[in-house]
């Protein structure tokens, strides 16, 4: 049995698995960090509150922290952009982007032969010239 669970625990899903909920942790201790330390300043000196943590209603004499809310929706919002932007060039440098060929200009004579090649073939279709096949 712990042959099994070995073989398990070093395959390479798992082991993959945990390294992204290390990184995640990590990741997730920077942005709380950036917001903190650099946003949540910046935006208390528009708006004027230091830390929205102690954003707070009252309702039956109950208080409702709606602060503690918008600082998790902003650090969730932080968090989706920093990983779309991981995202986004992960697969930028996955797929690199082939550079297209333009396709030379047509002339007249090609737009004339497309229209003559085009007319042939209608006529064909339409059953009204037996000889526009050659």
């Amino acid at each position: 049995m712990l042959k099994e669970f070995r073989d398990f625990i070093l395959k390479g899903n798992v082991l993959d698995l945990a390294i992204a909920v290390v990184l995640a942790a990590a990741f997730g201790a920077v942005v709380v960090a950036f917001t903190d330390g650099i946003l949540m300043p910046l935006i208390a000196a528009i708006i004027g509150k230091p830390n929205f943590d102690a954003l707070v209603f009252h309702l039956n004499g109950t208080p409702v922290y709606y602060g503690k809310f918008l600082t998790a929706l902003v650090n969730l919002l932080i968090i989706g952009g920093a990983l779309f932007l991981v995202v986004k060039g992960v697969n930028r440098a996955r797929h690199p982007k082939k550079a297209t060929a333009e396709p030379p200009p047509e002339t007249d004579h090609d737009l004339l032969a497309q229209i003559r090649d085009e007319l042939k073939r209608r006529a064909i279709f339409d059953g009204r010239y037996a000889d526009a096949t050659d």
